[in-house]
């Protein structure tokens, strides 16, 4: 019982977190104060730890993974986006992407908080151990590309300060073009192997599920039209060297391509995906 009574509070608390660390990047950039994005970092490094721990409760309280449903997987994405995040702490200068990472997952915790008192039911063809693999890879694999999209939208601005000899104290803050081409780089290379392998144990469960790997469902089109936007573009930054101001425009146009497939599928099209 108490585990049922702990995680509404455990996620409203998250929530606020979320919504401070928010408050406080946005206030470093109005005032050009690193101090108080490092003191919203340590608030959204609290809010990762203890959104790790509703998880547990959650799982406790329903018997089933935490990303089963809509409110739970776009809890996960958040959390998933926040660790990425931190992680690239530890070895970059790029404290200020947290501006965009936090604010968008306090809107994902925002919008996955009108599922919070619902009740949990999980339809028997969700119950095998291969659609919590398939949405915890995918869902990894996406919040990299977030994190992708975020570092090129950053290096855009940076550049255009540069390009234009705007040399002011909000480009000072900003993280160097190097960095952001490199958490580009990188999360783009992590991102794609995690997509295609939930892409990979969907098409297995789908061949178990409804007896066939492709059903030309309009989610299976549009994110195997999105994973091929990656492929792309990960061989041009791979193979020919792509870098830069291209890279980061189409890291952002390839994760708008990948939101559309995510969640304006479901809400334009029939598709069967309808439970996530």
């Amino acid at each position: 019982m108490a585990d049922i009574e702990l995680y509404p509070l455990f996620f409203k608390i998250v929530l606020a977190a979320y919504l401070v660390s928010s408050l406080g990047y946005i206030a470093s950039l109005w005032s050009k104060k690193i101090l108080v994005a490092r003191a919203s970092t340590w608030v959204l490094f609290s809010a990762f730890l203890l959104q790790a721990s509703s998880f547990v409760l959650r799982g406790l309280k329903t018997g089933y993974s935490p990303v089963i449903n809509l409110h739970d997987s776009l809890s996960f994405f958040a959390w998933a986006m926040a660790g990425i995040y931190l992680a690239f702490q530890l070895k970059t200068t790029t404290r200020v992407l947290g501006a965009f990472v936090s604010p968008v997952a306090f809107l994902l915790m925002t919008v996955s908080s009108i599922g919070l008192g619902g009740e949990v039911h999980v339809p028997e063809i969700l119950k095998g151990s291969l659609v919590p693999v398939h949405v915890t890879l995918s869902l990894l694999g996406e919040a990299l590309f977030a994190v992708a999209c975020f570092a090129g939208a950053l290096y855009l601005i940076q550049d255009h300060f540069i390009k234009h000899k705007r040399v002011s104290s909000l480009s000072r803050v900003l993280p160097p073009l190097k960095d952001l081409d490199r958490i580009n780089h990188l999360t783009l290379l992590w991102g794609f192997p995690l997509l295609t392998l939930g892409v990979i144990v969907g098409a297995i469960w789908a061949r178990t599920a409804w007896g066939s790997h492709w059903n030309w469902d309009p989610k299976q089109v549009w994110t195997a039209t999105a994973w091929l936007f990656y492929a792309a573009l990960l061989h041009q930054r791979l193979a020919i060297g792509w870098s830069g101001r291209k890279a980061a425009l189409l890291s952002i146009a390839a994760f708008v391509f990948l939101l559309f497939a995510f969640i304006g599928v479901a809400l334009l099209f029939p598709t069967a995906h309808r439970f996530l």
